[in-house]
């Protein structure tokens, strides 16, 4: 019993964080139609950012870096869009070859700069005494970070459903051609919401940290569950980043646990499935 419980609260908080990292991931695949493979690299770049503010700065919130590291990493994504990606709008095999690229150039500099040893980043302290569930003992910053993911969850909804700003990315995501001719600036909007995506992934960074150090190939393991999150949800979708990611942090937490020689075909078989039977996801719209 009290494997299926630890397991289960496990389950949640990965799937918090994948929620996390993936919904800006499900926005640029859903507006840009592209899939962005330098968003594992802005991933581990918000932790080794986190890593070295926190340890750099004495007293310094978690909270405050990952708005800070956030906002940081936006501007990145949002220089790298504008002045490569819009390059090449008209080639897509080069807007992912170069996000690729520069996923390693990413990765080359974490490596140069922070060495090839794993870097903590420290919980928040108020926040380092467990809680007690079920008569269990759990990390409380697990349960935090599944928090901090519904609240994420509201307030990107929110973001898409009542403001305009939503409004012109949902009208870019159904019709993109209907978008450009109603007046919205389709190429600013994938600025914006490029950049939005960066930033996301960049402050998800920081708020895995504690959980998951910052040390070279963070990208590489990162990246693909998120791929695997947008297929099984539906690109573009919200709710849909939300529902896979749980679904997928479940199927990772218990496969790696009771299977671990067969982690990833456990992992890798129900996004071959939906590819095969629902290509457009469990809360996707057929693309045509």
């Amino acid at each position: 019993m009290q494997f299926w419980i630890i397991q289960g609260l496990n389950s949640l908080s990965l799937g918090g964080l994948l929620f996390l990292l993936s919904s800006g991931f499900s926005l640029i695949f859903g507006l840009m139609r592209l899939a962005n493979l330098t968003h594992g690299a802005f991933f581990m770049l918000g932790t080794y950012f986190a890593a070295v503010a926190l340890r750099s700065f004495e007293g310094l919130n978690i909270w405050i870096t990952a708005l800070g590291v956030g906002v940081t990493v936006a501007a990145m994504g949002g220089l790298f869009e504008r002045l490569v990606l819009r390059r090449l709008r008209a080639n897509p095999l080069g807007q992912v070859l170069v996000t690729l690229g520069m996923s390693f150039i990413i990765s080359d500099a974490c490596l140069m700069m922070w060495g090839g040893d794993s870097i903590p980043v420290p919980t928040p302290r108020n926040l380092q005494a467990p809680t007690r569930l079920f008569g269990f003992v759990f990390p409380t910053y697990r349960l935090v970070l599944v928090g901090c993911a519904i609240a994420a969850a509201v307030v990107l909804y929110l973001l898409l459903e009542r403001t305009r700003l939503g409004a012109m990315i949902r009208a870019g995501v159904d019709d993109s051609q209907m978008a450009r001719a109603v007046g919205i600036r389709v190429s600013n909007l994938f600025t914006m919401v490029f950049a939005l995506g960066a930033g996301i992934a960049g402050a998800a960074g920081v708020l895995g940290g504690p959980i998951l150090s910052a040390y070279p190939g963070l990208d590489a393991d990162m990246l693909p569950l998120a791929l695997i999150v947008v297929i099984l949800g539906g690109i573009g979708s919200l709710p849909g980043a939300f529902v896979g990611s749980f679904i997928i942090g479940t199927i990772y937490t218990f496969g790696t646990a009771l299977f671990p020689e067969l982690a990833y075909i456990i992992l890798f078989l129900p996004m071959i499935f939906v590819i095969a039977f629902r290509p457009q996801g469990l809360f996707g719209r057929v693309i045509a």
